[in-house]
C-alpha cells in the first residue's frame, strides 16, 4: 500500500534512483518507442489518460517509475503492492479504498502491482470487479510473458506494453539528469572511457547504473582526489557489485534460451552452468522449474516417459522448499532431462493437429463415437477384442485420416513403434 510516512522522509536520505524518479510521463527515459508524443498510446499517457496496463520487460527498465509518473501525470492517488507478499485481503482493501476515494473525492486510484505474475488466478480475479467499475486502474509489472502467467480475463481488460533494456542514449540522458540534480558534473566523476564502461556494466539496467554512480558520487564527496575515475579505479569501486551482477549480465530471455538449448542438446554440464548463472543472479527458481516442465514434454516426450513426472516433482519441491536447497532438486531434474533420449514428436504432432483443425474446421463427428451411439449402435468396444484393439475409424467421415504423431526410434518410443506395429498386425 502507499506509505503513510512517505512524505515525512527527507529526500536526501533516499537512494539516488528514488530521488531521480520522473515526475511526469514525458520524463520517463528509455521507452520512447511507446511513450513518445507521436505514438497514440504516448499521446494518451502524456495527457494523463489512465488505463489498465500490464508492463513486461527486464529489471531496471523503469516499470515502477513509469507507474508513479503516470499517477502524478493523471493526478491520481497512487497505491502499490508486491505480489510476493500481498494476498486477496490486500487486493480487496486496495479496491475498497479506490471505491471510497472515487465516491467521496471523485479521485481516481492507480494500483501498481509489482511481479503481478506471482498472483494465482483467484487472486487476479479479485481485481476484476474494481477494474470494471473504474474504482481501480491497474498497472501490473512482470518480467514474465503475460500470456503464460496471467489469466485471460485480466489480460482482456488491460493493454500490454513491452519495455526494452535501456540503450546508450538513455544512459547519457540519465547521466545528464544526475549532473543537474546532484550538482556534480558527470565529467568530474568519470572520464569518457570509464563512462562507456559503466554503461556496458549496467547492461541495459537503469537501477544498476544509478547504484554504480551513487557509489562514485559518495566517494567524491568524501575524497575528491583521484577524480575523474579511470576504468581501473572504477572497477575497484564497483568490482564487488559487478561480480554479483556478472552472473546475470546476459538478457533474461537469452540466458534461459541458452539453458533450454543446452538441455535439448544433451549437455548436462552446460545446462548446470546456465542454471547456476540464473540462480546466482537472483532468478526465480519457480520460473526455471516451470520451463523444465514444458521442456520435459516438448523435447523429451515419450522417449523417456519419466521426464514429465520428475519435472513436476521438481517444481513441487521448489515451491515447498525454496532457495537455496531447492537448487539441488533442480539440478537433479536438469541432469536427468539433459541425459535423456530426446523426442519432440508429441510437440510436433500437436502443432500439426492444431494447424489441421484451423484449416478444416469442425467436421461432423462419426455417429458411432457420439454419446448417443447407444441408440444407433455401431461402436466397437476395443476390450471385447483380442489385444484390446479393433480396426474401426475414429475420424469424421468427411476427413481423410491423418498422421500427426510419428514416434522416433529412440528411447521408449522405439517400444511405442514396435507396439503400434504389433497392434495393427492381424492375429
Amino acid at each position: 500500500m502507499s506509505n503513510l510516512f512517505e512524505a515525512s522522509i527527507d529526500p536526501k536520505l533516499r537512494p539516488l534512483a528514488e530521488r531521480l524518479r520522473p515526475q511526469h510521463i514525458s520524463e520517463v527515459v528509455g521507452q520512447e518507442h511507446i511513450l513518445n508524443e507521436k505514438q497514440p498510446i504516448g499521446k494518451l499517457l502524456r495527457a494523463g489518460q489512465l488505463m489498465n496496463l500490464i508492463i513486461t520487460g527486464p529489471p531496471g527498465t523503469g516499470k515502477t517509475s513509469f507507474a508513479k509518473a503516470l499517477a502524478q501525470t493523471a493526478k491520481a492517488h497512487f497505491m502499490s503492492l508486491n505480489a510476493v507478499d500481498a494476498g486477496v485481503k490486500d487486493l480487496k482493501a486496495a479496491g475498497e479504498e479506490g471505491k471510497k476515494r472515487l465516491a467521496e473525492r471523485s479521485e481516481k486510484t492507480l494500483l501498481f502491482v509489482d511481479e503481478i505474475h506471482r498472483f494465482n488466478k483467484s487472486q487476479q480475479d479479485v481485481l476484476l470487479p474494481f477494474l470494471e467499475r473504474g474504482e481501480l486502474y491497474l498497472v501490473g509489472a512482470t518480467t514474465e510473458h503475460p500470456s503464460y502467467e496471467l489469466n485471460r480475463a485480466l489480460l482482456s481488460r488491460a493493454q500490454v506494453l513491452k519495455f526494452k533494456r535501456l540503450e546508450k542514449e538513455s544512459f547519457v540522458k540519465l547521466a545528464q539528469k544526475i549532473s543537474t540534480t546532484e550538482n556534480v558534473d558527470i565529467k568530474t566523476l568519470l572520464d569518457d572511457e570509464s563512462l562507456e564502461q559503466l554503461i556496458s556494466l549496467a547492461d541495459g539496467d537503469g537501477r544498476k547504473f544509478f547504484n554504480y554512480l551513487e557509489s562514485a558520487i559518495e566517494l567524491y564527496k568524501i575524497s575528491p582526489e583521484g577524480f575523474p575515475l579511470n576504468t581501473e579505479t572504477l572497477m575497484q569501486l564497483v568490482g564487488s557489485k559487478v561480480l554479483a551482477y556478472d552472473k546475470a549480465s546476459d538478457q533474461h530471455y537469452d540466458t534461459i534460451s541458452a539453458f533450454i538449448k543446452s538441455i535439448r542438446g544433451s549437455d548436462p554440464d552446460a545446462a548446470l552452468y546456465y542454471m547456476a548463472r540464473m540462480l546466482e543472479g537472483g532468478e526465480d527458481p519457480v520460473f526455471i522449474a516451470r520451463r523444465l516442465v514444458i521442456l520435459a514434454s516438448e523435447d523429451v516426450g515419450n522417449a523417456e516417459p519419466r521426464a514429465l513426472p520428475l519435472a513436476m516433482a521438481g517444481m513441487q519441491a521448489v515451491e515447498a522448499i525454496g532457495m537455496p536447497e531447492c537448487a539441488i532438486n533442480l539440478a537433479q531434474v536438469v541432469t536427468f532431462l539433459a541425459s535423456c533420449p530426446k523426442s519432440n514428436r508429441s510437440y510436433v504432432g500437436w502443432n500439426k493437429a492444431v494447424a489441421f483443425v484451423q484449416q478444416t474446421g469442425n467436421a461432423d463427428l462419426p455417429i458411432h463415437l457420439k454419446s448417443t451411439e447407444r441408440k444407433t449402435g455401431g461402436y466397437l468396444y476395443p476390450h471385447d477384442y483380442e489385444r484390446a484393439y479393433v480396426d474401426q475409424s475414429y475420424w469424421p467421415p468427411a476427413i481423410k485420416p491423418q498422421s500427426f504423431y510419428e514416434p522416433v526410434a529412440r528411447g521408449h518410443e522405439k517400444i511405442v513403434i514396435d507396439y503400434i506395429k504389433w497392434l495393427k498386425q492381424k492375429p
